[in-house]
């Protein structure tokens, strides 16, 4: 069988369109088109015969160029075969750049096949399909609606990635989570007909540094009681997109062999509404001690991570983090593209930060403010997962979780979004990872 033709994406900068080594023809085709190297443009280019011979596409400028521009061009470019010719500034990012902006999902309907493309020389192979690889698990994850994906389903493709990872993996399910002192997780599951869970996984050698992932597994967020209006339920399907940027991340960590001992504990929950729900004004015990009065059935992702954050923060990692779709908050801050970022080790945000804007996965750190803390007053119990006002509701959520961490020698907090409203360059619309290669990239300057 024939190979099938691999046709030319040619990167121009802009203003750079005779240094492409185009035919004077294909430079007036161009010319006439109006294209000259304008970030993002995709043009079409006639081969002599009059044939399709490839495409143009422009980068822009060199200043502000994200990283993944090619992801663009990759979005809406037909199935076939592609190599990449001209200004490539880095073979790795531009290879991974399209191969993210390539991700279609197609579970439920038959769509346009997607453009692959010929590794550019000098990438590197590994580092790009680990971390594509990483990246469409967590987007396949968040795609897949509640009914394809609930506690169940979500506990079979955790141990599935498990078997493949050669991970540990146990789970504590249902009444047990009570027996086994996770009651806050049990309380926020419970009127579910998918009983909640907490999955466990282990991998690496038990001397190596601890690092322990954290991943927010709400598979459908209703508000419970204080039920969400239906226009803030339609999303509630991508509520487990920390769990899913936590497994995309553990795929990446385990690829590259990394020398750490990476423990990863997800919270599954569907916050449902029926006779068993937990109210407002409830008062929960909670596995570190502390009780937490209910202001709001809504503010469930905190509770849930708060039992998960104590079992990881009793062996003293050297790293605990957690990634979990938290707070509308965070959005009205940032917007969705820019998750906040909370850590007790500012070095260490600063690290993850420098990591994110190389990357095109950028994060931005934000305070614990103290003056804040008492906003989580309770006159009945240890705290309210509510704030007493509607203000800084990322900060004080942040702070909220803070209070379950006690032993872990570093700890970071991303409130992400997971969902990408509009396409971006290597973000198609749709359920996104968020956090995966800053957090990858630091790890990997420490612990390769």
């Amino acid at each position: 069988m024939a190979q099938p033709k691999t046709l030319p994406l040619i990167l121009v900068e802009e203003g750079g369109l005779k240094a492409a080594g185009l035919s004077k023809a294909q430079l007036q085709w161009a010319a006439d088109l109006g294209f000259a190297g304008q970030r993002g443009r995709l043009t079409p280019l006639p081969a002599e015969s009059g044939a399709l011979g490839g495409y143009l596409f422009g980068v822009g400028s060199k200043t502000g160029r994200p990283v993944l521009l090619t992801g663009l061009a990759a979005s809406v470019l037909e199935g076939g075969r592609y190599r990449l010719e001209g200004v490539v500034d880095d073979p790795t990012c531009a290879a991974l750049g399209f191969r993210l902006g390539a991700y279609r999902f197609d579970r439920y309907r038959k769509g346009k096949d997607a453009p692959e493309l010929l590794l550019p020389k000098g990438a590197d192979a590994a580092e790009v399909a680990r971390l594509v690889d990483g990246a469409f698990l967590a987007r396949d994850l968040i795609n897949t609606p509640a009914n394809d994906l609930g506690p169940n389903t979500f506990e079979r493709e955790i141990r599935t990635f498990a078997t493949r990872h050669k991970m540990k993996v146990k789970a504590i399910v249902g009444d047990d989570l009570l027996k086994q002192n996770f009651p806050m997780i049990h309380a926020v599951g419970r009127a579910s007909s998918e009983p909640p869970r907490l999955m466990d996984l282990t991998w690496g050698r038990a001397g190596d540094p601890k690092v322990t992932l954290v991943g927010k597994g709400v598979t459908f967020d209703t508000g419970g009681l204080d039920i969400k209006p239906s226009a803030g339920m339609l999303l509630m399907k991508k509520d487990m997109g920390g769990a899913a940027n936590v497994l995309g991340l553990a795929h990446a960590i385990i690829d590259a062999g990394l020398r750490v001992r990476l423990r990863v504990l997800i919270p599954i929950v569907e916050n449902s509404i029926s006779g068993g729900a937990f109210r407002p004004g409830d008062v929960l015990p909670s596995r570190s001690g502390q009780t937490v009065e209910i202001g709001n059935t809504d503010a469930e992702g905190r509770l849930v991570l708060g039992d998960a954050l104590t079992l990881g923060d009793e062996e003293k990692p050297e790293l605990l983090l957690d990634m979990a779709t938290l707070t509308g908050a965070a959005r009205t801050a940032l917007g969705p593209d820019l998750p906040p970022l909370y850590s007790t080790d500012d070095v260490l945000a600063r690290e993850l930060m420098a990591a994110g804007l190389a990357s095109d996965d950028p994060l931005w750190h934000m305070p614990f403010w103290a003056p804040y803390d008492q906003m989580m007053n309770s006159k009945i119990a240890d705290m309210n997962n509510a704030g007493a006002t509607p203000f800084a509701g990322s900060i004080t959520a942040a702070m909220f979780l803070k209070r379950f961490v006690r032993n872990a020698r570093a700890w970071v907090h991303l409130d992400i979004f997971g969902w990408a409203p509009e396409a971006k360059p290597g973000r198609p619309h749709g359920g996104t990872d968020q956090g995966i290669r800053a957090v990858y990239g630091v790890l990997k300057q420490r612990y390769s």
